[in-house]
């Protein structure tokens, strides 16, 4: 069985959906794609390892307290590649 990323829904209304991701080391969200447009905000340091189509893996470190935005169709399956609980909020614009 997978060890998958604790998903917790803090907001759902009209204009966005706000999610909080716990990743334990080696949990994953999974493959999805993204039918928004969404901004990340970093809760502790994020070592990630971002599967993506094509077979393409990268790994980056995301800073805690830092944010970056996507365009809405990003596919991948995130991976905490780090050996600590890493955590973000993701904001997601309907």
């Amino acid at each position: 069985m997978t060890n998958e990323a604790r998903a917790t829904l803090m907001i759902d209304d009209s204009r966005v959906r706000v999610t909080r991701f716990d990743f334990e080391p080696g949990a994953q969200t999974g493959w999805h794609r993204h039918g928004m447009d969404y901004v990340i905000t970093a809760v502790t340091d994020c070592h990630m390892r971002l599967e993506q189509p094509g077979g393409v893996v990268t790994e980056t470190v995301v800073p805690a307290g830092t944010s970056y935005r996507r365009d809405c169709g990003v596919e991948h399956n995130v991976i905490n590649a780090g050996s600590a609980t890493m955590s973000f909020v993701e904001v997601e614009l309907k």
